[in-house]
């Protein structure tokens, strides 16, 4: 990756702290992790809206971790993604395997809601792995809203990890070839585009 001269930088290039902020305050205040929530929002927001995919090739937190640190640090190995991880069958499947457990998390927190489920003070990593965290959540909300923010923490921090192991061997962004946001703003882009043509085309055949 070509590595970016203090001249060339521009803000958005420094949204890595912002990785950095989301994590720690999650350590100490749980609550944080809501702010997780922007980072599915704006990449929609930015497909719909404009038709493009600006924020995952600009101003995604996470991609300018990657970049920063796999690409300028140098910490990337930068060997080559195997082909089936670039296939749509992978990343596809892991769009819709993300969405179910994020899906989960929603159905969870409802259940919670309405009194048929209990708040957990533990984080989650890889989906399989409980560590206690109850020194990050004091209290003094529903535990609905404290549950929705230990399991959106335990989701981000799991991708973050397979985020960044796919950094360490494979080039420094390689979790944007496969991220499930991407997946899915590329896929609501081509729909657009396509929709665009439509428009042209019949205008023309008027």
């Amino acid at each position: 990756m070509k590595r970016i001269r203090p001249a060339e930088r521009h803000w958005y290039h420094y949204l890595w702290l912002y990785s950095l902020f989301f994590f720690a305050a999650g350590f100490f205040n749980i609550l944080f992790a809501w702010l997780g929530l922007v980072s599915f929002l704006l990449p929609l927001v930015f497909a719909f809206g404009f038709g493009t995919k600006g924020f995952c090739n600009r101003y995604c937190d996470r991609g300018q971790f990657l970049r920063m640190f796999g690409g300028q640090l140098g910490f990337s190995r930068g060997h080559e993604m195997p082909a089936w991880m670039k296939g749509k069958p992978f990343r596809y499947a892991f769009m819709v395997f993300f969405f179910a457990m994020f899906g989960n998390i929603i159905y969870t927190t409802w259940l919670i809601a309405h009194g048929a489920g209990s708040l957990s003070e533990v984080i989650t990593i890889l989906w399989s792995v409980q560590v206690p965290w109850q020194w990050a959540y004091a209290g003094g909300t529903e535990p609905w809203v404290a549950s929705f923010a230990f399991q959106l923490y335990s989701f981000m921090l799991t991708s973050e990890i397979i985020a960044i192991a796919t950094m360490l061997w494979f080039r420094p962004r390689s979790w944007c070839v496969y991220c499930p946001m991407g997946t899915l703003t590329q896929l609501v882009c081509k729909q657009k585009s396509s929709s665009k043509r439509d428009v042209l085309k019949g205008a023309l055949e008027k």
